[in-house]
């Protein structure tokens, strides 16, 4: 592949020389990219001035410094003059008179990449002709007809060389747009490498994919560019790429939070292996949509296999209860009341046990919406507090995050409560403190951090804390506390993990939820709203021309489609239940075949297991939502 791409550019070389007028090519930094032979003909420049790299001022400078634009004062001022006029970046024509008295016609044309091509052409044969036009024609008619022939001789070699040109500049602005639509347009960095581990070609899109990158890396050794860390992580790799084996693997960025997606081709000429290209891909937000789908499949799991003894269990024990108080009515001696008692307790922690084994293994909604993290916290505190008893100490911090971000709050708020219970009584009867803090990880997690002053986890408890009824409150304890933070916190695609503190030997629980930054309202526009409830139809009716839309309503299919065909209409927002024999989404469904695209959105408060929500087949927003919960859902599921 190397060998093509040295080829390729000495054939282009070659065919820019062939053409009889001067070009140019610079970069976005005004270096020079390609220049033919006839560019340093015409003016006559060394040698260093037209090698790949040179600096358009050194060319500005040289030639000012001859005398090519005539007399400019400040040569420094002028030269930067020109350099701003090139960062502008503007398409331009002009004509100038050399020293030499030669006049030339330049023309500029910005590439999409921010570089320019320039073709330079000798027009003194046309001025010439202009300049003996305006002479007395009587005096010079020989000398006009000598050099009309010359000019129409001229005009015409000018005529197919600018059709050679033309193509020329066609085929060089394809194959630069090509280039660049199928690597800066990429979600994905695109590099390559020399067996020295030196950047010889990137998107510049290293920044994008891993935060905080150079995005320049041209000659930059692999170990700048990514860090030390994850060079070192990363180097293995790339040593069996240069011995000819392609590889794609996943590594974590530590420094970003980032999950990245690597994939290593050599760049391979028969046994010659001169680099190897580098495709690196931000994978985030995919590996917590695969966590939250795993953990969600592992619930239906824990929920069939539930279900099918639930109703027997419940049964059992309504009986085993009946029949303790048949007990306990008995004349019994006081020994054989006590176990009455203990029976029927605990008979009804298995009631309980059962509650709880169905809030786990049930499907969850979550209900995201912007959430000010501080005053969420702030709530929390005030449920918080008096369940702790007065000699423990509970803190809660923010940091950096004023701003509102995406979340289902009443679910964070239930899991950090939940782990401040589970600090309270790692702490005991003994005074302690609780400290709860949150902070952004970059821009990738949101992180809620739970430290106490008890004795830590104990080895066996880092092993198995989440495993559904581990416990190490013995008798108290149902074992399905961090196991539902837990599930709660991979359902919305984050991580949970346990660890002691090295400065107190208290237990340390890290939440990260993925950092999702509110989306710009959607604009407002004509929304078609469809529910057959009228005080359900009311309250959203109000809730969208609050967010400035307006809305036209229907309780039925057959009420709606009297009125799809308004102008200007933007948005349909359907019930799934409706008034009539057909469905909100039967009804969606027969406008998209008819060829309606505006989009279309169903709400709903059947529960996700129904086949009638399951089945929709458009987004869906379950009942009951908020405000926030609406304006996100559209703004997540209607793109402007």
């Amino acid at each position: 592949m190397g060998q093509n791409i040295t080829e390729t550019s000495a054939l282009t070389q070659a065919g820019l020389n062939l053409i009889q007028q001067a070009l140019s090519i610079y970069d976005r930094k005004l270096r020079l990219a390609v220049g033919n032979r006839q560019f340093q003909n015409m003016f006559d420049l060394p040698d260093h001035l037209v090698t790949p790299g040179a600096e358009f001022s050194d060319t500005v400078r040289f030639l000012a410094e001859r005398g090519d634009y005539g007399a400019v004062g400040d040569i420094e001022a002028f030269v930067k003059s020109r350099v701003d006029q090139a960062l502008a970046f503007e398409p331009h024509y002009m004509e100038r008179t050399r020293a030499n008295g030669h006049v030339i016609s330049v023309e500029g044309h910005p590439l999409s990449q921010s570089g320019w091509v320039t073709v330079y052409t000798d027009i003194t044969p046309i001025k010439r002709q202009e300049a003996l036009l305006r002479a007395r024609s009587e005096e010079l008619s020989d000398q006009v007809l000598s050099y009309t022939e010359e000019l129409a001789q001229t005009n015409r070699a000018l005529a197919s060389a600018n059709a050679a040109l033309e193509e020329t500049k066609r085929e060089l602005t394809e194959m630069e747009s090509r280039t660049r639509l199928t690597t800066e347009m990429m979600p994905a960095h695109i590099a390559r490498i020399d067996r020295d581990r030196h950047y010889t070609f990137s998107n510049r899109r290293l920044g994008l994919v891993m935060p905080g990158r150079p995005s320049d890396l041209i000659g930059l050794h692999a170990s700048e560019a990514l860090g030390d860390e994850f060079y070192g992580r990363i180097a293995p790799y790339f040593a069996r790429a240069f011995d000819g084996q392609s590889s794609v693997f996943e590594l974590v960025d530590d420094t970003s939070g980032r999950r990245i997606r690597v994939a290593l081709t050599p760049d391979q000429d028969g046994d010659d292996i001169s680099g190897v290209y580098i495709l690196s891909m931000d994978i985030t937000q995919e590996a917590q949509a695969r966590a939250a789908l795993v953990q969600t499949r592992k619930r239906e799991l824990a929920a069939q296999l539930t279900s099918g003894v639930a109703h027997d269990f419940s049964n059992l024990l309504t009986i085993i209860l009946g029949l303790q108080s048949q007990l306990a009515r008995m004349p019994l001696g006081e020994e054989a009341q006590k176990m009455v008692t203990a029976t029927t307790a605990a008979v009804r922690r298995g009631g309980t046990l059962l509650d709880r084994i169905a809030s786990i293994s049930g499907r969850r909604e979550l209900h995201v919406e912007p959430t000010n993290v501080t005053d969420m916290l702030k709530g929390l505190e005030t449920l918080a507090r008096p369940t702790l008893p007065d000699d423990i100490e509970l803190t809660i911090s923010t940091t950096d995050l004023d701003d509102p971000i995406i979340l289902d709050a009443g679910a964070v708020q239930d899991g950090m409560l939940n782990l401040i219970l589970n600090a309270t009584h790692a702490i005991g009867n003994n005074p302690g403190a609780i400290h709860l803090t949150a902070r952004p990880i970059r821009e990738t997690w949101v992180e809620f951090r739970v430290t106490d002053t008890g004795p830590g986890f104990a080895p066996t408890a880092l092993e198995h804390a989440f495993d559904p009824f581990f416990t190490t409150k013995g008798g108290e304890g149902s074992g399905l506390g961090l196991s539902m933070v837990y599930d709660q916190t991979k359902v919305a695609g984050g991580q949970l993990k346990l660890s002691n503190s090295s400065e107190t030997g208290g237990a340390v629980v890290s939440v990260r939820l993925p950092l999702r930054k509110p989306l710009r309202p959607i604009a407002p526009r004509l929304v078609l709203l469809i529910e057959d409830n009228d005080d359900i139809r009311i309250s959203v009716r109000e809730m969208l021309t609050n967010m400035g839309h307006q809305v036209i309503e229907a309780t039925s299919a057959e009420d709606a489609g009297a009125l799809v065909d308004l102008d200007g209409l933007g948005l349909i927002l359907s019930d799934v239940i409706l008034d009539g024999p057909m469905t909100g989404p039967e009804f969606l469904k027969g406008l998209r075949k008819a060829g309606f695209d505006v989009p279309m959105l169903v709400m709903t408060s059947l529960p996700a297991d129904d086949p009638r929500r399951a089945k929709a087949g458009f987004p869906v927003l379950p009942k009951p939502f908020t405000h926030g919960e609406l304006a996100t859902f559209l703004s997540d599921e209607v793109r402007t």
